[in-house]
C-alpha cells in the first residue's frame, strides 16, 4: 500500500493555490478601499502586531492580558472567577513563533504532554495538572474529541481551564480542558500576510483577510501551507494545509449570525523517537532511559511510514438579544475527522536494545470520526433582593461516531529477536547509526479486526454570580449529563480479549457541580475559595485508546473527581498587569485500576492525589515591557493501585516543577521589539511503576522583530536556541519522544 493511494483527492496543493491566488487578488483589489478610510477610524481599531508565521487581524488587541473568557459559561470577568484561567492571547501565539497547539500550550505552566502508541493514537494528548486531557479540547465552546494534531492558523486564543471541570464540560476534564478560540469575520476591512523561510527547510505561507461587505456584514478567509523537516531528527517531515472562511451577518444589531467552515490536511513522517534502555535494577533510583544515542537517530522506515489526517467542520451559530439583559443563543457544528498512518516503534522489550539493535514494532489506525454538538443557551442578568445575577442555562445535545480498523503487517521473515533475516526485510536496524531508507519487504492488509463506537450525551447545566456588594459574590454551577456509550465490533484476540464478535455498551448519569466565594479587599484584586468536581465514564473518548470502551470497564461507573482551591488575583499598573496564585488538591477518589486479585476485569478501587501551587503573570511591567507564564509546583503521589509495590509513587507526566517565562521589550515603539523566554520542565516518570524517567530540561527561545514600512514588517524566532537535547514525552514502555533542535524562522509579513 503506498502514501499515495492513501490521499484524498482534495488533498491536491492546487486546490489551496488556487484560494491563495484568489485570496490575493481580492486583498488587493481592496486595498485601495481600505486606503480611503477615515484616519480617525484607524486610531481606533487598527493597531497591527506581526508574528513569524502570519499577520493576524489588524483589529485585534495586542495585549498579553486578558481579562474576561470567551465561554458564557463564566459569568464573571477572570479576575473575579474562582477557578485557575489561563488566556493564551493572539500575540504570544505571533510573538513565540508557535505553528501548533503543542507550541502554543509550551507558554502556560502546569500542561505536559502523552506519547501515542498502538491503542494510543498518535495526535494531541495534553496532560493538565497530572491527568489526561486528550478528550477535553473544545473549540468555541464545543467538544472536539477527535484525535487530531491541531494547527492554529484560524485560533484567536487558547483558553486553558484548570481543575476539575465537569460542571462545564460534561465529561472529563479531571487536571482541566482547552477552548480554542476561532478567528471570526467582523466589522472592518484588513488584508494581512506572511512568509516564512526557515532552517531544516521550513516554508510557511498564511493569510488573514476580512472584507466588510455591508454595514452589518463581513467576510474572513483564513489560508495556511506549512512545510518543514524536524530540526535535529534524520528523516522526519510534517506537511499540511488549511483554509477555514466564515460570513458574520447582523453585527452590531439584535441578531448575530455567524457560519464558519474549517479544513486542515497533514501528511508526516511520524516519528516515536528514541527507545529506551532497560535497567538492571529495575528499583526507583535505578529506571528505564532514552538510550544513550546521536539525537538525530530516526528508527522509522520511509519508505513504509506515514501519517495522513483530515479534519474538517462547519459551525453555525445564531445569537438574539431579546433586550439590554436577556440573550438566547444557539450553536451547532459538525465535524468529520480521519486520522490513518502506520509508525514504527523503536521496540526495547524484545531484547534488542542492549545488543545494540532495534525492533521496529509497527503500530498502525486507519480511523474516521465524524459528529455533531449542539448548544442552546440563556444569559441573563437581574437583580433579586439587591443581589446582582448574572445567569446562564442551557441544554447541550451531541453524537460521537468512531470507527477504527488497524493495519497488519506481514514481515518476509519470522522473528522479533534481530537477526540477519529481519535486517534484511528492513525490520531490525542498527541502534547506532540505524538506516531509516531500508526497503521494507513485507505486505500491508486491512485487519479484520475493527471497532465501532458511538456516544450520545445530552446535558442541562446552569451558571450563576451573585454579587451580594462591591466586596463579596458567590458563584455556583450545576450540570447534569446522561452519556451512553455502545461499542461493537470484531476482535481477532490477543492482550486477553476473547476472539469473535462482540458488543458492550454503558450508560452513566452524570451530576457535577461547582462552587465559589470571592472577595474582592480592593477593586484591583480578588481572593476567591472554589469546590468542583468532575466524573470520568467509561468510553470517554471514543475508542481513543485508554479510555475508551472495553470488556473489563464497561460494567463500571464513572470516576469521580475533586478539586478543593484557594487563590488570589490582582491587577497592577493600571490594569495592565495581571498576577495570580493557587493552591490546589485534585483528587480522584475511585479510579480504575487491574483487580488486585488478578480478575481480567477492572474495579473501581484505585486513588490518585495532586497538591500543587500554581503562579501566573500576563501584561505589561511597563509601556514597552511584556511580560507572560508561570510556574506551577505538582507533588502527586499514586495513593491505592493494584500493586502494593506502586503505592507512594509518583503519577505519570506530571513533573514537580514547571517553570515558564516569555517577554518581550519594544526597544523602539512600533519599530523594533525583541523577547525571549526560557521553560524549565521537571523530570517526569512514564508509568505508575516509575520504572521509566525522562530527565529534566530548560529550553530557552528568542525573538526580534522591525518594521520595515507601515505595511511591512520582518520577525526572527529563535526555537529552542542552545539546541539542547531533550524529551517532552515518554511512554511506559518503548520510547521516548525527542523534541525539535534549535529552529531558526525569518518571516516577512504584510498588513494593509
Amino acid at each position: 500500500m503506498s502514501r499515495q493511494q492513501l490521499q484524498s483527492a482534495v488533498s491536491s496543493p492546487r486546490l489551496l493555490a488556487s484560494a491563495i491566488g484568489m485570496a490575493i487578488t481580492a486583498g488587493s483589489a481592496g486595498h485601495m478601499a481600505f486606503a480611503a478610510q477615515q484616519t480617525d477610524e484607524k486610531a481606533s481599531g487598527n493597531a497591527i502586531a506581526l508574528d513569524a508565521t502570519s499577520v493576524v487581524g489588524e483589529q485585534q488587541d495586542t495585549s498579553y492580558k486578558t481579562d474576561t473568557s470567551q465561554s458564557k459559561k463564566y459569568t464573571a470577568p477572570l479576575r473575579e472567577t474562582p477557578k485557575s484561567v489561563t488566556v493564551i492571547p493572539q500575540q504570544v501565539i505571533r510573538d513565540t513563533g508557535a505553528t501548533s497547539l503543542v507550541d502554543a500550550l509550551r507558554t502556560t505552566p502546569g500542561i505536559t504532554f502523552g506519547a501515542g502508541e498502538g491503542g494510543n493514537p498518535a495526535g494531541d494528548r495534553p496532560i493538565i495538572r497530572g491527568f489526561n486531557a486528550e478528550s477535553d479540547v473544545f473549540i468555541d465552546g464545543m467538544r472536539d474529541p477527535a484525535s487530531q494534531s491541531r494547527e492554529i492558523f484560524d485560533v484567536e486564543s487558547v483558553e486553558v481551564s484548570k481543575g476539575p471541570g465537569s460542571a462545564f464540560t460534561g465529561a472529563g476534564s479531571t487536571g482541566g480542558s482547552l477552548n480554542l478560540v476561532s478567528k471570526t469575520a467582523k466589522l472592518g476591512s484588513f488584508y494581512n500576510g506572511g512568509f516564512t523561510w526557515g532552517s531544516d527547510q521550513t516554508k510557511r505561507t498564511t493569510l488573514d483577510l476580512n472584507q466588510q461587505m455591508t454595514d452589518t456584514s463581513a467576510f474572513r478567509l483564513n489560508l495556511m501551507k506549512h512545510e518543514a523537516n524536524v530540526a535535529g531528527r534524520d528523516g522526519v517531515d510534517v506537511s499540511r494545509w488549511g483554509v477555514a472562511p466564515t460570513f458574520s451577518f447582523g453585527l452590531g444589531t439584535d441578531t448575530r449570525v455567524i457560519v464558519g467552515y474549517y479544513h486542515n490536511e497533514t501528511d508526516d513522517i511520524p516519528d516515536y523517537g528514541i527507545p529506551l534502555t532497560s535497567s538492571s535494577n529495575r528499583s526507583k533510583y535505578h529506571v528505564d532511559k532514552p538510550a544513550n544515542v546521536n539525537r538525530d537517530n530516526f528508527y522509522g522506515l520511509t519508505s513504509r511510514d506515514y501519517r495522513q489526517t483530515s479534519d474538517d467542520s462547519g459551525t453555525f451559530k445564531i445569537e438574539h438579544d431579546l433586550n439590554d439583559d436577556l440573550t438566547v443563543s444557539n450553536s451547532f457544528r459538525m465535524s468529520r475527522s480521519t486520522l490513518d498512518y502506520i509508525v514504527s516503534n523503536p521496540d526495547d522489550s524484545k531484547g534488542n536494545v542492549a545488543k545494540g539493535s532495534v525492533y521496529r514494532g509497527a503500530k498502525s489506525r486507519n480511523s474516521t470520526s465524524s459528529g455533531w454538538v449542539n448548544q442552546t443557551d440563556l444569559s441573563a442578568k437581574f437583580n433579586t433582593a439587591g443581589i446582582e445575577h448574572s445567569l446562564v442555562t442551557g441544554l447541550e445535545f451531541s453524537y460521537q461516531d468512531t470507527h477504527n480498523r488497524p493495519y497488519v503487517l506481514t514481515s518476509s521473515a519470522s522473528g522479533t529477536t534481530c537477526n540477519a533475516a529481519l535486517f534484511r526485510s528492513g525490520d531490525c536496524t542498527n541502534l547506532y547509526k540505524p538506516t531509516p531508507g531500508d526497503n521494507w519487504s513485507g505486505k500491508i492488509t486491512d485487519s479484520a479486526a475493527y471497532t465501532d463506537t458511538d456516544t450520545k450525551t445530552a446535558a442541562a447545566y446552569v451558571f450563576d454570580t451573585l454579587k451580594f456588594n462591591e466586596q463579596w459574590s458567590l458563584n455556583l454551577g450545576l450540570r447534569y449529563d446522561n452519556y451512553q456509550t455502545e461499542s461493537s465490533g470484531y476482535s481477532t484476540g490477543g492482550r486477553g480479549a476473547v476472539a469473535g464478535n462482540f458488543s458492550r455498551e454503558n450508560t452513566s448519569d452524570l451530576l457535577n457541580y461547582q462552587i465559589g466565594v470571592v472577595y474582592n479587599p480592593l477593586p484591583n484584586g480578588s481572593v476567591y475559595a472554589a469546590y468542583s468536581t468532575s466524573s470520568n465514564p467509561a468510553g470517554e473518548t471514543s475508542g481513543n485508546g485508554g479510555l475508551e470502551l472495553t470488556a473489563n470497564n464497561s460494567d463500571l461507573d464513572p470516576e469521580k473527581n475533586r478539586n478543593y482551591e484557594i487563590g488570589t488575583k490582582w491587577d497592577f499598573f493600571g490594569d495592565d498587569l495581571s498576577l495570580t496564585a493557587a493552591l490546589f488538591r485534585t483528587e480522584k477518589t475511585n479510579a480504575r485500576i487491574d483487580d488486585p486479585d488478578g480478575a481480567t476485569t477492572q474495579v473501581l478501587d484505585g486513588e490518585q492525589v495532586v497538591n500543587g501551587l500554581e503562579l501566573t503573570y500576563s501584561g505589561k511591567l511597563t509601556r514597552n515591557w511584556k511580560v507572560f507564564g508561570g510556574y506551577t509546583y505538582m507533588d502527586s503521589e499514586v495513593v491505592k493501585t493494584t500493586l502494593a509495590a506502586d503505592k507512594g509513587n509518583h503519577m505519570p507526566s506530571t513533573p514537580r516543577n514547571n517553570f515558564t517565562l516569555w517577554s518581550t521589550y519594544d526597544l523602539i515603539p512600533e519599530k523594533l521589539t525583541i523577547g525571549g523566554g526560557a521553560t524549565f520542565v521537571d523530570s517526569q516518570f512514564g508509568n505508575v511503576a516509575n520504572s521509566v524517567e525522562i530527565p529534566s530540561y530548560w529550553r530557552y527561545d528568542a525573538m526580534a522583530s522591525y518594521a520595515l514600512t507601515k505595511n511591512v514588517d520582518l520577525q526572527l524566532n529563535l526555537q529552542n536556541l542552545t539546541d539542547k537535547r531533550y524529551f517532552d514525552q515518554v511512554f511506559q514502555t518503548h520510547y521516548a519522544h525527542v523534541a525539535a533542535g534549535r529552529t531558526a524562522l525569518l518571516s516577512a509579513n504584510f498588513h494593509f
